[in-house]
């Protein structure tokens, strides 16, 4: 299993935390990169509409099965960490990176990627409010197209 969490949750014993924030909590430790799926340096600066592009265009580059595997190498269930908190997420307050490399693992693999401690949540609670949506990915692993 593949999850998503923020970096504050703790994780259960046989969980391996995966970073794919561009910066790590202080003191954090015991944790691996996965630097591709990190945000540009844009990330705090442009609009729903362009983040939603620009990370598209991350995603894009990279093939979702071969970003399944290098995390499973990391362990049985590496859990994707970055800062936003589930419950900031749920009240509309903010997205997360997280949940749309979660949607684009779901789209292309046809697996579920929960987030770890809140497994209904709606993920773009926010992204729903300033009128935009996250893009779905076609599979092109399932015979879909």
């Amino acid at each position: 299993m593949i999850a998503t969490a923020s970096w504050f949750v703790p994780l259960p014993p046989d969980a391996t935390a995966v970073g794919i924030s561009r910066g790590t909590p202080r003191g954090r430790s015991a944790f691996h990169r996965l630097r591709d799926l990190e945000l540009g340096p844009w990330f705090r600066a442009v609009s729903p509409t362009s983040y939603l592009k620009r990370y598209g265009e991350i995603l894009d580059r990279l093939d979702a099965s071969e970003i399944r595997e290098r995390l499973l190498e990391y362990g049985p269930m590496p859990v994707m960490l970055c800062f936003e908190h589930a419950m900031d997420i749920q009240a509309g307050r903010c997205f997360c990176h997280r949940h749309l490399v979660a949607q684009w693992l779901e789209d292309q693999l046809g697996i579920e990627v929960p987030e770890l401690d809140h497994p209904q949540l709606d993920r773009f609670t926010y992204l729903r409010t300033v009128s935009t949506a996250p893009r779905r990915y076609q599979s092109h692993n399932r015979g879909d197209e």
